[in-house]
Protein backbone atom coordinates (compact mmCIF):
# COMPACT_ATOMS: atom_id res chain seq x y z
CA UNK A 1 0.00 0.00 0.00
CA UNK A 2 1.20 3.52 -0.78
CA UNK A 3 2.05 5.88 2.73
CA UNK A 4 -0.12 8.80 3.18
CA UNK A 5 2.71 10.79 2.56
CA UNK A 6 3.73 9.14 -0.71
CA UNK A 7 0.23 10.02 -1.92
CA UNK A 8 0.23 13.69 -0.46
CA UNK A 9 3.38 14.35 -2.40
CA UNK A 10 2.57 11.91 -5.72
CA UNK A 11 2.32 15.66 -7.56
CA UNK A 12 6.23 15.47 -7.67
CA UNK A 13 7.03 12.10 -9.28
CA UNK A 14 5.92 10.40 -12.37
CA UNK A 15 2.52 9.23 -11.65
CA UNK A 16 -0.56 11.48 -10.87
CA UNK A 17 -2.16 10.89 -7.85
CA UNK A 18 -5.37 9.21 -10.03
CA UNK A 19 -3.09 6.99 -11.43
CA UNK A 20 -1.56 6.19 -7.79
CA UNK A 21 -4.91 5.65 -6.46
CA UNK A 22 -5.84 3.43 -9.09
CA UNK A 23 -3.12 1.25 -8.61
CA UNK A 24 -3.82 1.31 -5.12
CA UNK A 25 -7.20 0.02 -5.50
CA UNK A 26 -5.80 -3.17 -7.50
CA UNK A 27 -4.05 -3.88 -4.69
CA UNK A 28 -6.94 -3.90 -2.44
CA UNK A 29 -7.04 -7.84 -0.94
CA UNK A 30 -10.78 -9.51 -2.26
CA UNK A 31 -12.40 -9.39 0.83
CA UNK A 32 -12.35 -5.43 1.05
CA UNK A 33 -13.66 -5.62 -2.51
CA UNK A 34 -16.59 -7.58 -1.78
CA UNK A 35 -16.89 -5.51 1.99
CA UNK A 36 -17.11 -2.07 0.09
CA UNK A 37 -19.03 -3.35 -3.05
CA UNK A 38 -21.51 -4.21 -0.45
CA UNK A 39 -21.63 -1.37 2.02
CA UNK A 40 -21.91 0.86 -1.71
CA UNK A 41 -24.97 -0.62 -2.75
CA UNK A 42 -25.76 0.62 0.84
CA UNK A 43 -25.07 4.16 0.04
CA UNK A 44 -21.66 4.24 1.80
CA UNK A 45 -19.36 4.72 -0.75
CA UNK A 46 -15.55 4.48 -0.04
CA UNK A 47 -13.36 3.32 2.37
CA UNK A 48 -13.17 6.61 4.29
CA UNK A 49 -17.12 6.89 4.42
CA UNK A 50 -17.16 2.82 5.36
CA UNK A 51 -14.90 3.20 8.69
CA UNK A 52 -17.16 6.17 9.57
CA UNK A 53 -20.15 3.76 8.98
CA UNK A 54 -18.84 0.28 10.87
CA UNK A 55 -17.36 2.91 14.17
CA UNK A 56 -13.50 1.84 12.76
CA UNK A 57 -10.24 3.82 11.98
CA UNK A 58 -9.32 4.49 9.01
CA UNK A 59 -6.06 2.90 9.70
CA UNK A 60 -8.20 -0.27 10.58
CA UNK A 61 -9.86 -0.46 7.18
CA UNK A 62 -6.65 0.41 5.41
CA UNK A 63 -5.15 -2.79 6.91
CA UNK A 64 -8.28 -4.29 5.59
CA UNK A 65 -7.21 -3.64 2.01
CA UNK A 66 -4.07 -4.70 1.97
CA UNK A 67 -4.20 -7.81 4.25
CA UNK A 68 -7.93 -8.67 3.84
CA UNK A 69 -11.32 -7.83 6.43
CA UNK A 70 -10.58 -9.34 9.93
CA UNK A 71 -13.27 -12.23 10.70
CA UNK A 72 -14.88 -9.85 13.44
CA UNK A 73 -14.72 -6.85 10.63
CA UNK A 74 -16.38 -9.34 8.82
CA UNK A 75 -18.95 -10.15 11.25
CA UNK A 76 -19.23 -6.78 12.02
CA UNK A 77 -20.21 -5.67 9.00
CA UNK A 78 -23.20 -8.40 8.38
CA UNK A 79 -24.94 -6.86 11.38
CA UNK A 80 -24.91 -3.11 9.67
CA UNK A 81 -25.05 -3.83 5.99
CA UNK A 82 -27.30 -7.10 5.97
CA UNK A 83 -24.33 -8.79 3.99
CA UNK A 84 -22.96 -12.48 5.19
CA UNK A 85 -20.06 -12.32 6.69
CA UNK A 86 -18.49 -15.95 5.08
CA UNK A 87 -19.19 -14.00 1.89
CA UNK A 88 -16.91 -11.27 2.69
CA UNK A 89 -14.18 -13.39 3.42
CA UNK A 90 -15.38 -16.92 1.22
CA UNK A 91 -15.98 -14.51 -1.61
CA UNK A 92 -18.85 -16.51 -2.67
CA UNK A 93 -22.67 -16.72 -2.62
CA UNK A 94 -22.41 -17.82 0.22
CA UNK A 95 -24.69 -17.56 4.32
CA UNK A 96 -23.48 -17.90 8.23
CA UNK A 97 -26.18 -21.10 9.74
CA UNK A 98 -27.99 -19.19 12.61
CA UNK A 99 -26.24 -20.29 15.76
CA UNK A 100 -22.92 -20.28 14.16
CA UNK A 101 -20.10 -17.93 13.97
CA UNK A 102 -16.45 -16.92 12.83
CA UNK A 103 -13.93 -16.62 14.88
CA UNK A 104 -9.91 -17.79 15.29
CA UNK A 105 -11.65 -21.08 17.78
CA UNK A 106 -14.76 -22.24 15.94
CA UNK A 107 -14.93 -21.53 12.08
CA UNK A 108 -18.20 -21.49 10.91
CA UNK A 109 -18.42 -23.32 7.83
CA UNK A 110 -19.77 -21.36 4.64
CA UNK A 111 -22.95 -22.39 3.61
CA UNK A 112 -24.25 -22.82 -0.46
CA UNK A 113 -27.47 -21.60 -0.72
CA UNK A 114 -28.70 -23.12 -3.93
CA UNK A 115 -30.66 -25.78 -3.70
CA UNK A 116 -29.16 -26.94 0.19
CA UNK A 117 -31.63 -29.45 1.56
CA UNK A 118 -29.78 -29.52 5.00
CA UNK A 119 -30.11 -25.69 5.18
CA UNK A 120 -32.79 -24.11 3.37
CA UNK A 121 -32.38 -20.43 2.83
CA UNK A 122 -35.61 -17.82 3.85
CA UNK A 123 -35.70 -15.19 0.88
CA UNK A 124 -35.80 -11.44 1.67
CA UNK A 125 -38.92 -10.39 0.07
CA UNK A 126 -41.26 -7.46 -0.18
CA UNK A 127 -44.84 -8.54 -0.36
CA UNK A 128 -47.25 -6.78 -3.07
CA UNK A 129 -50.53 -6.52 -1.84
CA UNK A 130 -53.99 -5.12 -2.92
CA UNK A 131 -56.22 -3.72 -0.18
CA UNK A 132 -59.30 -6.39 0.39
CA UNK A 133 -57.60 -9.29 -1.90
CA UNK A 134 -56.59 -12.46 0.69
CA UNK A 135 -53.65 -13.45 -1.63
CA UNK A 136 -49.99 -11.96 -2.24
CA UNK A 137 -47.49 -11.33 -4.84
CA UNK A 138 -43.77 -11.55 -3.61
CA UNK A 139 -40.80 -9.67 -4.85
CA UNK A 140 -37.08 -10.82 -3.61
CA UNK A 141 -34.99 -8.48 -2.58
CA UNK A 142 -31.21 -9.93 -2.34
CA UNK A 143 -29.71 -6.72 -2.76
CA UNK A 144 -31.04 -6.18 0.91
CA UNK A 145 -28.78 -8.32 2.18
CA UNK A 146 -27.98 -12.45 2.22
CA UNK A 147 -30.89 -15.06 2.63
CA UNK A 148 -31.27 -15.93 6.19
CA UNK A 149 -30.20 -19.22 6.74
CA UNK A 150 -31.29 -22.07 9.31
CA UNK A 151 -30.99 -26.01 10.01
CA UNK A 152 -33.47 -28.19 8.55
CA UNK A 153 -33.86 -29.29 11.92
CA UNK A 154 -34.74 -25.92 12.99
CA UNK A 155 -37.81 -26.20 10.54
CA UNK A 156 -38.91 -29.46 11.65
CA UNK A 157 -38.77 -28.98 14.76
CA UNK A 158 -41.30 -25.77 14.72
CA UNK A 159 -43.64 -27.18 12.10
CA UNK A 160 -42.32 -24.76 9.22
CA UNK A 161 -42.30 -25.57 5.60
CA UNK A 162 -39.26 -23.27 4.64
CA UNK A 163 -41.31 -22.43 0.86
CA UNK A 164 -43.88 -20.74 3.13
CA UNK A 165 -41.39 -18.56 5.27
CA UNK A 166 -40.24 -14.85 3.82
CA UNK A 167 -37.67 -12.31 5.41
CA UNK A 168 -38.88 -8.83 5.50
CA UNK A 169 -37.80 -5.72 6.77
CA UNK A 170 -39.97 -3.70 9.80
CA UNK A 171 -41.06 -0.20 8.36
CA UNK A 172 -41.62 1.81 11.39
CA UNK A 173 -41.06 2.04 14.90
CA UNK A 174 -45.30 0.88 15.77
CA UNK A 175 -43.66 -2.44 17.33
CA UNK A 176 -41.02 -0.80 19.66
CA UNK A 177 -38.99 -2.23 21.67
CA UNK A 178 -39.47 -5.44 20.07
CA UNK A 179 -39.46 -4.59 16.72
CA UNK A 180 -37.26 -1.33 15.37
CA UNK A 181 -37.19 0.23 11.66
CA UNK A 182 -35.14 -1.67 9.48
CA UNK A 183 -35.51 -4.77 11.81
CA UNK A 184 -36.06 -8.28 9.68
CA UNK A 185 -38.54 -10.42 10.55
CA UNK A 186 -39.31 -13.98 9.18
CA UNK A 187 -43.39 -14.66 8.42
CA UNK A 188 -45.11 -17.70 8.17
CA UNK A 189 -47.32 -17.47 5.82
CA UNK A 190 -49.12 -21.12 6.58
CA UNK A 191 -49.92 -19.28 10.00
CA UNK A 192 -53.14 -17.30 9.27
CA UNK A 193 -55.38 -18.03 12.08
CA UNK A 194 -55.81 -15.57 14.75
CA UNK A 195 -53.91 -15.88 18.49
CA UNK A 196 -54.64 -13.76 21.09
CA UNK A 197 -51.12 -11.87 21.90
CA UNK A 198 -49.09 -12.95 18.75
CA UNK A 199 -47.44 -10.86 16.14
CA UNK A 200 -48.50 -10.79 12.61
CA UNK A 201 -47.80 -9.21 8.77
CA UNK A 202 -51.06 -8.13 7.94
CA UNK A 203 -52.52 -6.62 4.41
CA UNK A 204 -54.04 -3.83 6.22
CA UNK A 205 -56.07 -1.92 3.15
CA UNK A 206 -52.97 -2.94 0.84
CA UNK A 207 -50.27 -2.12 3.10
CA UNK A 208 -48.23 -4.71 5.46
CA UNK A 209 -48.25 -3.73 8.86
CA UNK A 210 -46.61 -5.79 11.84
CA UNK A 211 -49.16 -5.96 14.84
CA UNK A 212 -49.99 -7.70 17.91
CA UNK A 213 -53.05 -9.67 17.87
CA UNK A 214 -55.33 -8.72 20.75
CA UNK A 215 -58.58 -10.38 21.93
CA UNK A 216 -60.78 -7.41 23.58
CA UNK A 217 -64.98 -7.12 24.01
CA UNK A 218 -65.58 -10.58 21.58
CA UNK A 219 -63.61 -8.36 18.64
CA UNK A 220 -59.68 -9.03 17.23
CA UNK A 221 -57.95 -6.01 17.38
CA UNK A 222 -54.28 -4.78 15.71
CA UNK A 223 -52.23 -3.39 18.42
CA UNK A 224 -48.62 -1.76 18.56
CA UNK A 225 -46.21 -2.43 21.09
CA UNK A 226 -44.60 0.73 21.11
CA UNK A 227 -46.05 2.83 24.27
CA UNK A 228 -47.22 5.85 22.44
CA UNK A 229 -50.82 4.81 21.54
CA UNK A 230 -51.69 7.92 20.33
CA UNK A 231 -49.43 8.20 17.29
CA UNK A 232 -50.22 4.34 17.42
CA UNK A 233 -53.74 3.73 18.24
CA UNK A 234 -54.73 -0.14 17.86
CA UNK A 235 -57.24 -0.54 14.90
CA UNK A 236 -60.25 -2.91 14.59
CA UNK A 237 -58.83 -6.50 12.82
CA UNK A 238 -62.23 -6.57 10.80
CA UNK A 239 -62.85 -7.21 6.66
CA UNK A 240 -60.38 -4.52 5.40
CA UNK A 241 -57.47 -6.70 7.42
CA UNK A 242 -56.27 -9.93 6.42
CA UNK A 243 -53.88 -12.34 7.94
CA UNK A 244 -50.54 -12.97 5.97
CA UNK A 245 -48.82 -14.72 8.47
CA UNK A 246 -47.55 -15.20 12.41
CA UNK A 247 -44.03 -13.76 12.44
CA UNK A 248 -41.66 -16.53 13.78
CA UNK A 249 -38.41 -14.75 13.72
CA UNK A 250 -36.52 -11.66 14.15
CA UNK A 251 -32.74 -10.37 13.39
CA UNK A 252 -31.86 -6.75 15.28
CA UNK A 253 -28.94 -4.54 15.67
CA UNK A 254 -30.74 -3.49 19.31
CA UNK A 255 -29.92 -4.99 22.07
Amino acid sequence: MFSQTSIASCSNSLFSCETMRQMTDKRRHPSMERLLAAAAERGVAGPSALAKAMNESDQTVTNWSSRGVSKAGAIKAQGIFGISAAHIIAGAVLAIPEGSYIDDATPAAAIDLDNNPEYPAIRRVEFKLSAGASGFGVEYRDNDGAPIVFQRKWYSDNGFEPGHLFAVRVANGSMEPGLYDGDTVVVNTKSTQPKDGIVFAVNYEGEMVIKRLIRDGGQWWLSSDNPNQQRYPRKLCDEHSLLIGEVVHKQSMRI
